[in-house]
């Protein structure tokens, strides 16, 4: 059994701390940190925190690719990346009272090389996992996500899918294992707005109800849901202070798949992805495994 995760569309993560931002002016940071980022990569490490091995697919190109590659190997993650010739994005989390993002733009991603992404799928074998998550970029095809969900059906592989809008929609005509939308991506599928658990087990409940197998549906401070066949559960969140929203629903996945593949028990495994996401929430970076069996405790299951 190999677990592959897929990040499209990686980057280096450029995180800025200050008190303030004045624009037209010399701001000061207070704070600086680069990280290898992308949703897929992040799930690579936080299943790396669990001990649990991974290999992370995708495109990577230029200096700030040379980086990623060079962080994924001193925390010795495995990866089959393909090299592109434009330089792998940087995106800007500029941290101060409030979160903002400045995500740079996407690399071309050549024919030539999305062919032999294919390749790779095709090479994934019954028993395998493989994470989609995060953007697409502009070049590949706009229903890459169910492109790549195609090549896999019927083989007996566990999909999880976390994206969002239309390439959310198509991955979910594929029937994947698990989706992970939060509460305002789930509204956005069915253009309603989410904000009471009752509201997200209904329209979890759609997506199940199209072949989904496993859906969670984040929801801030309120918790998150888990929702399998006609079975729903609501699990609280830790108490803590949110530094960091950064990673956090990437981290939920990797707990909860760490956690699955190892034991192939779905509640406990919710509990893990739960007290991941948040000790991702309350760290500047992702959470620890240290950090998560503190919280995991913390974490609360019931049957809706």
């Amino acid at each position: 059994m190999t677990i592959y995760t897929c990040t499209l569309n990686p980057s280096v993560d450029y995180v800025v701390q200050t008190e303030k931002v004045q624009l037209g002016s010399v701001n000061i940071a207070s704070f600086t940190d680069k990280q290898p980022g992308g949703k897929g990569i992040n799930v690579s490490r936080m299943l790396n925190h669990f001990g649990v091995s991974s290999t992370a697919l995708g495109f990577i190109g230029g200096f700030t690719g040379d980086f990623i590659l060079s962080a994924l190997k001193k925390e010795r993650i495995h990866h089959r990346f393909l090299t592109i010739q434009d330089d792998t994005r940087i995106n800007i989390k500029l941290k101060g009272k409030e979160e903002t993002e400045i995500n740079g733009v996407s690399p071309f991603i050549s024919d030539q090389k999305w062919s032999e992404l294919l390749t790779e799928f095709d090479e994934i074998k019954k028993g395998d996992y493989v994470v989609l998550s995060g953007s697409v970029p502009d070049s590949l095809p706009r229903d890459t996500y169910a492109i790549l969900a195609k090549r896999l059906k019927g083989k007996g592989v566990h999909l999880f899918a976390d994206a969002k809008g239309d390439v959310l929609k198509s991955v979910i005509e594929q029937s994947p294992f698990l989706v992970k939308p939060n509460h305002h991506e789930l509204g956005e599928l069915f253009g309603v707005t989410i904000t009471s658990m009752e509201e997200a087990v209904k329209y979890g409940q759609k997506i199940i109800d199209q072949g989904v197998e496993h859906v969670i549906v984040s929801m801030a401070e309120k918790g998150a849901i888990l929702l399998h066949g006609k079975e729903a559960f609501h699990a609280t969140v830790p108490t803590g202070k949110v530094v960091n929203s950064v990673g956090a629903g990437d981290s939920l996945v990797g707990g909860f798949l760490a956690t699955y593949s190892q034991t192939k028990d779905v509640k406990a495994s919710f509990a893990y992805g739960v007290a991941a996401g948040s000790a991702t929430a309350f760290s500047l970076g992702l959470g620890t495994k240290e950090k998560i069996e503190e919280l995991v405790a913390q974490v609360t299951i019931k049957k809706i």
